[in-house]
C-alpha cells in the first residue's frame, strides 16, 4: 500500500528554489549527489532550470508519472497543492512544513483541511511538521543528512533532531546502518502501524528503530506491532514518561492509570523491546538486527579482570538474566587451558592466562559455547586492546581470536557480545568483530542492556501461548438482565451504577459477590439486617454502605458502617450515614442505604478496567483495599486478557509472595482469582457502554473469593 510512496521512482520537489539555503534547493542536490536512481522533477512558476534539470510551473504539467511530492512551501499552501497533486495521480507528499496542529485550533483546523483534500485526492501524507524520509536502497534523501550509513535497521521518528542524533552515532561507530528513514512528523495520515507492516514486508530491513512522541490508533499500533515482532525486532524509546495521563475522579483505577504504565505493558506485550535511555537505543537496535536472539535467558562471561566481572554479573542479575552453573566437563576443559589462580566458574576469569596469548579468548569461547546450559557469552574487560596496551604483536592473537568468535556466533546460533575498553581506539580486532556482526561497546552498562534486549525477545518468541493480537473476538455475551440493568441507569440519566446494580451485573457473570438489600429508613434497614444475621445472632455481622450516584467514594463522605449487629448498632449507623453524606454533599441524590452481610477477613485484591485514550480498554490488577493508594502496588496491561496472561498478572506486582502464603500462612485461591480476571475482560467485551469499573475491595481466602465492593461507571 505504501510501495509507491516509500519506494517512489520519481519525485516532484515543490517549492524548489535557486536559494542554497532553501529546503527546495538542498532537497536536489542531496538526490543529484547520493545518486537517486530515480527521476527528479523540479517545481517552481519563477523558474525554468534548477540545477540543470527543467523546471515545472504546475505539478499537473509534469508529462511522465509521479510517485511522490516533496512539499518545502508553507502551510497555508498544502491544500491547494495537495489537490494538484491528486489530478496528478501522485500516491504520496511529504509536508516538512509546521504551523498545524502543535499551533492551537487554527494550525489543527488547517490540518484537518489537508488531510481532508489527500484523502479526497487519493494522496497519502508523510507529516506534516516533518524532516522529511531517507530509502537508502534508491538513494532518496529527502532529508539532506549527509553520508546516512546503510544498513538493516528501519528508522521511524518524531524529531529530526533525534534522528539526526542516531544517524550519527551509526556512522561514528561504522557499522551498522538503515534501510529506511521516516520522519513521522504529526502522524495525520499514514499511522505509525502502517509503516510497521510496510517494514515487515521489506526483506532488507531486519529490525525496527523507532522514538515516539504521540501516538494515534495505539491498539491498531499493537496489533501490527505483534504481527510484526514475531517476524522482526522492534525497539522503542517513548518520551514523555513523566507526563501521566488524564486521571478520572470517579475511580481508582483511572486515576492509577497512567500513560507510562499501561504503554510500557501493552508494548511489551506485543513484542516490543521498550528502551528507557537513549543512549542505548541505537546499540540495542543493532544488536537485535544482528544476533540471534537468547531463547533461554542465561549468559556466561569471560573476562580477563575481576572487578568487570563482577559488574556484568551485578547488572545482569538486576534485568533477571541467569548465569548457569557450567557443566563439570566445561569447568574441566577451561581448568586445562588455564593458570591455576584462574576461576573457572560463571563468570570465567582467566587471571592472566591470555596475557601472553590473546588467542586462548577464544579457545575458551569455544568451551563455554559448547555448554547446554549456556545462551550466550560476554566478554568484558582489555580483548582488542592487548596490542596496544602491552606489546604490538599481541594483535596477532587477537585479530585470530576475532575471526574465530565470528565463526562461533554463525555456528552454535548464540550470541557473542564483547565490552572493551578500547572500543574507541584503533584496533582492527575489534573492527573484525564489528564486520562479524558482534556487538562491540566501551560501556558495560550498554553492554548488559544489549543481552538483556536479546533475552527479552528471545523469551518473547518461545512464549506463544503468552502472546496477544490485541483483537477482541467478541465472543462474550451480554445477558439480558444485565443490559436491561444499565439501560434503566441511563433512562435515569444516570452514569454510575449504583452499588448493588454493579454486583448484580457481575453476579451475573459468575463473580462471587454478597448483594445485599437497599434500606430506605431505619426500620427497612433493621429488617434486612435481622434476616442477614439469623434473629439476632452476635456471630453475624453486617455493613451499612450509603447508596447516592452522586457519592461514588463512600469513605469519604462517612458513608460506611462496619460490624454491626445490635438493632440500636444499625438504626443508629443507619441515621448516622444518612447525615455524613448530606454533609458531605447537600445536593447529592441519596436512595437510602445498602445492607449487606459482612464478609469475613481476607486478602485484599483491586481488579479494575477503564478506557485508556490510546489503546482503548485496559485492565489493572493488585493490592486492594486503602492501600492501592498508598502502595501503588498495580500492574496494567491491555484487553483482552487470556488464562496465560491472568497468571502473569498475578506474577507482576511486588505483592505475588502474599498468595502462596508467607511465614507459614496458606497461600490463596489464584485460580479464583484468575477465573475473577478472566470474567472482567468478558464483561467488558460484552458491554462496551462501561467506561470503568472498580471492584475494590476483593477479599481473597485459602478458597474462593468475595466482591466486596464494585462500582461501574458508563460513558457518557
Amino acid at each position: 500500500m505504501l510501495d509507491r510512496v516509500l519506494n517512489a521512482k520519481s519525485v516532484a520537489i515543490i517549492g524548489a528554489s535557486k536559494n542554497k539555503t532553501k529546503r527546495g534547493y538542498q532537497a536536489i542536490k542531496t538526490l543529484l549527489a547520493d545518486g537517486f536512481e530515480g527521476n527528479i522533477y523540479p517545481v517552481n512558476p519563477k523558474e525554468d532550470k534548477i540545477l540543470g534539470l527543467k523546471c515545472y510551473k504546475d505539478i499537473t504539467q509534469i508529462d511522465a508519472p509521479v510517485d511522490l511530492a516533496l512539499i518545502t512551501t508553507p502551510a497555508g499552501t498544502i491544500p491547494g497543492i495537495l489537490k494538484k497533486c491528486g489530478e496528478k495521480q501522485v500516491a504520496g507528499a511529504i509536508i516538512i512544513a509546521g504551523g498545524f496542529r502543535e499551533l492551537g485550533a487554527k494550525g489543527k483546523a488547517l490540518e484537518l483541511e489537508a488531510v481532508a483534500v489527500a484523502k479526497q485526492a487519493g494522496v497519502r501524507l508523510i507529516g506534516p511538521n516533518t524532516s522529511g524520509m531517507i530509502n537508502l536502497k534508491t538513494n532518496m534523501n529527502l532529508v539532506g543528512i549527509q553520508n546516512p550509513p546503510r544498513g538493516n535497521i528501519a528508522l521511524l521518528c518524531q524529531s529530526g533532531n533525534m534522528a539526526l542524533t542516531l544517524i550519527t552515532e551509526a556512522t561514528i561507530r561504522k557499522h551498522e546502518g538503515f534501510t529506511y528513514y521516516v520522519g513521522v512528523g504529526n502522524e495525520s495520515d499514514i499511522k505509525f502501524h502502517e509503516y510497521l507492516e510496510f517494514f515487515r514486508n521489506d526483506p532488507e530491513t531486519k529490525a525496527i528503530l523507532m522514538y515516539v512522541e504521540g501516538m494515534s490508533e495505539g491498539r491498531k499500533f499493537l496489533q501490527e506491532a505483534h504481527n510484526t515482532s514475531i517476524k522482526k525486532p522492534i525497539v522503542l524509546l517513548k518520551s514523555g514518561r513523566s507526563v501521566t495521563g488524564k486521571k478520572s475522579a470517579g475511580s481508582h483505577t483511572g486515576s492509577l492509570a497512567g500513560m507510562a504504565e499501561v504503554s510500557n505493558r501493552a508494548y511489551e506485550r506485543a513484542g516490543i523491546i521498550v528502551i528507557e535511555n537513549s543512549d542505548e537505543l541505537f546499540p540495542v537496535a543493532e544488536t537485535l538486527s544482528s544476533q540471534p536472539p537468547i531463547k533461554n535467558n542465561t549468559i556466561a562471561i569471560l573476562a580477563d579482570g575481576g572487578g568487570h566481572a563482577t559488574i556484568a554479573a551485578d547488572l545482569l542479575s538486576d534485568y533477571g538474566i541467569h548465569l548457569p552453573e557450567l557443566s563439570d566437563t566445561t569447568k574441566a576443559k577451561l581448568r586445562q587451558l588455564l593458570p591455576e589462580a584462574a576461576s573457572v566458574v560463571n563468570p570465567v576469569d582467566v587471571a592472566g592466562g591470555t596475557d601472553s596469548d590473546p588467542s586462548l579468548f577464544a579457545d575458551c569461547a569455544k568451551i563455554i559455547l559448547k555448554d547446554p546450559n549456556v545462551g550466550g557469552l560476554l566478554v568484558v574487560g582489555l580483548f582488542g586492546g592487548y596490542g596496544i596496551r602491552f606489546e604490538e604483536s599481541l594483535s596477532i592473537g587477537e585479530e585470530a581470536a576475532a575471526h574465530r568468535f565470528g565463526a562461533m556466533v554463525k555456528k552454535r546460533h548464540k550470541p557473542i557480545f564483547v565490552h572493551s575498553l578500547y572500543s574507541s581506539y584503533d584496533s582492527r580486532a575489534l573492527d573484525l568483530l564489528r564486520h562479524y556482526d558482534i556487538p562491540v561497546h566501551d560501556s558495560l552498562d550498554i553492554s548488559c542492556k544489549c543481552v538483556a534486549s536479546l533475552c527479552k525477545y528471545g523469551n518473547y518468541l518461545k512464549s506463544y501461548h503468552g502472546k496477544t493480537n490485541f483483537v477482541f473476538n467478541w465472543r462474550a455475551k451480554a445477558k439480558k438482565e444485565g443490559q436491561q440493568i444499565i439501560e434503566n441507569a441511563k433512562k435515569e440519566g444516570r452514569h454510575v451504577l449504583l452499588e448493588h446494580e454493579a454486583k448484580q451485573l457481575i453476579k451475573l457473570h459468575g463473580a462471587p459477590t454478597s448483594i445485599g438489600q437497599v434500606a430506605k429508613n431505619q426500620e427497612d434497614a433493621w429488617a434486612i439486617a435481622d434476616k442477614i444475621i439469623g434473629n439476632g445472632d452476635p456471630k453475624e455481622k453486617v455493613v451499612l454502605k450509603i447508596v447516592s450516584p452522586d457519592i461514588l467514594h463512600k469513605s469519604d463522605a462517612g458513608g460506611v458502617k462496619l460490624n454491626l449487629s445490635s438493632e440500636s448498632e444499625i438504626k443508629t449507623g443507619f441515621q448516622q450515614i444518612i447525615e455524613s453524606a448530606r454533609v458531605y454533599n447537600p445536593d447529592a441524590d441519596i436512595r437510602g442505604v445498602l445492607v449487606a452481610p459482612m464478609a469475613r477477613k481476607g486478602l485484599e485484591i483491586i481488579i479494575g478496567t477503564k478506557i485508556d485514550d490510546l489503546f482503548g480498554p485496559v485492565i489493572m490488577y493488585g493490592l486492594g483495599g486503602i492501600m492501592v493508594e498508598i502502595m501503588k502496588d498495580v500492574t496494567f496491561w491491555v484487553l483482552p486478557v487470556s488464562p496465560t496472561s491472568c497468571k502473569r498478572m498475578l506474577e507482576d506486582t511486588r505483592s505475588s509472595v502474599l498468595l502462596d502464603g508467607v511465614r507459614g500462612q496458606k497461600g490463596y485461591d489464584k485460580p479464583a482469582l484468575r477465573k475473577l480476571i478472566s470474567m472482567c475482560s468478558e464483561l467488558i467485551e460484552s458491554y462496551p457502554e462501561i467506561e470503568e469499573m472498580d471492584l475494590n475491595p476483593v477479599l481473597l481466602y485459602e478458597a474462593g473469593l468475595d466482591v466486596v465492593d464494585a462500582r461501574i461507571i458508563l460513558k457518557k
